[in-house]
């Protein structure tokens, strides 16, 4: 085989792997974030965690503003309480692999816990609290530009009666400020207004 040859049997191989390797990279993303988020699973809840797993129909891949993959999905845990289902996203590089800004949700107990409150019955039509997880974690991003993973205790939610008829949520969570540093504990308070389920009011502390 010629010189001019061999370049181009080289090329082509080079050409077939980096196709190769782009097909792949979604799912790598993927599973790289299934990754971090089973380990603050487990870092959260510790032995209480068990058998985690993730539903791939669920999980969603897009590109962020930044050019990062974004990646969301569905999963759940064995717990002694039984089957708790979790809802998850994080920012993958494409460029080294690694996944940050961990957002790990806990879904199932909230509306339990409300049926128990005997003195107030909440009006949840319109309520959601993801919502207000969501903005305390834009809250967070924004004061921690190289924030790492951020995490919510479903277990610590709190629905309170606010003043002109609105609701509070009250609860708590970790935030690892950057890759790297320990999670350090938050507490979080949204005032809801109950007839449009709109956040009107946000602190944070700790």
């Amino acid at each position: 085989m010629n010189t001019r040859l061999q370049h181009i049997a080289l090329a082509a191989v080079f050409c077939a792997t980096g196709a190769s390797a782009l097909a792949q990279q979604p799912g790598s993303a993927g599973e790289r974030c299934e990754v971090e988020v089973r380990e603050t699973i487990q870092r959260m809840r510790g032995p209480q965690a068990q058998d985690v797993q993730f539903i791939g129909t669920k999980r969603t891949l897009a590109t962020t503003a930044d050019n990062q993959l974004g990646v969301r999905g569905e999963g759940r845990y064995r717990s002694p309480e039984g089957s708790m289902p979790f809802t998850y996203s994080c920012a993958v590089d494409r460029e080294s692999g690694e996944a940050s800004g961990v957002v790990f949700r806990e879904t199932g107990r909230l509306h339990a816990a409300a049926r128990a409150e005997s003195a107030w019955q909440p009006d949840l039509t319109n309520f959601s609290p993801e919502a207000c997880e969501a903005a305390t974690a834009a809250t967070l991003t924004e004061r921690y530009p190289r924030v790492g993973r951020i995490t919510f205790d479903a277990g610590a939610r709190q629905l309170r009666p606010a003043p002109n008829d609105h609701m509070r949520l009250e609860g708590r969570g970790a935030v690892q400020r950057a890759p790297g540093m320990n999670a350090e504990p938050f507490s979080f308070r949204c005032e809801f207004e109950t007839r449009s389920g709109k956040v009107v009011r946000l602190s944070t502390s700790g």
